[in-house]
């Protein structure tokens, strides 16, 4: 049986804004579902532990979100992630990182995540990440000391994505800079259009429509 880890944020806001965010609930639920139908068991994890902030829950006509919203299963986890302090990453055969806002402000930058990460990829994991997801990879470095991403080609959400979303001044940073930066290759398409890029063990996905391929990709490395 296969086990995916899934990293979520703690921090509930957009940005230093008052304005409610954290993990964007279709980029985690539709990549999941497609999980769930393969069979794999999972587990949530944030940096602190706890309810993990989720926004983008009431959809009108996704399916899929609502329905793995509606689980009751999946309600007990994402209300009660569990402390990365308490993970041992030799129980999962991949990490995946959903998107949303909140992640630029603590999986980002955060150190012990980002070696747990490195501590799984170098054991032959798989890692995944959607829209603003990516950014968790930023930070992860390898036992050589050379940056995960610095051979690796990626996606994630564009400049223009933040422009027609309203956020370009309200985030933290510019995550197709900062991926353009870090990365061998970073590409993109089309705003809103599916992207999705696998590189070895490293999938990315440029956006929302993008999280059920990034989760198809998951399943197929694993399987």
């Amino acid at each position: 049986m296969k086990k995916v880890l899934i990293l979520v944020t703690n921090h509930a806001t957009l940005g230093d804004t008052d304005e409610a965010n954290g993990t964007f609930a279709p980029e985690l639920t539709h990549a999941l579902h497609v999980m769930l139908d393969a069979g794999f068991e999972y587990d949530i994890a944030s940096i602190d532990g706890g309810q993990a902030p989720l926004y983008g829950t009431d959809i009108e006509g996704d399916a899929v979100n609502a329905e793995v919203l509606a689980n009751a299963e999946f309600q007990n986890r994402i209300n009660n992630t569990i402390p990365v302090n308490q993970i041992n990453v030799q129980d999962y055969d991949g990490i995946f990182y959903p998107g949303g806002f909140g992640l630029l402000s603590d999986l980002a930058s955060n150190d012990v995540v980002a070696q747990l990460s490195a501590q799984h990829y170098e054991a032959g994991g798989v890692l995944a990440a959607v829209c603003h997801g990516p950014a968790g990879l930023l930070p992860i470095t390898l036992s050589n000391g050379e940056k995960l991403l610095a051979n690796k080609s990626v996606t994630g959400f564009t400049r223009e994505e933040e422009v027609d979303y309203g956020t370009i001044d309200k985030i933290p940073f510019l995550l197709e800079e900062s991926l353009a930066r870090t990365a061998k290759q970073y590409s993109k398409v089309q705003p809103w259009g599916e992207l999705v890029i696998e590189d070895e063990r490293v999938i990315t996905g440029q956006n929302p429509a993008s999280a059920h391929g990034v989760g198809v990709a998951l399943v197929k490395h694993l399987s």
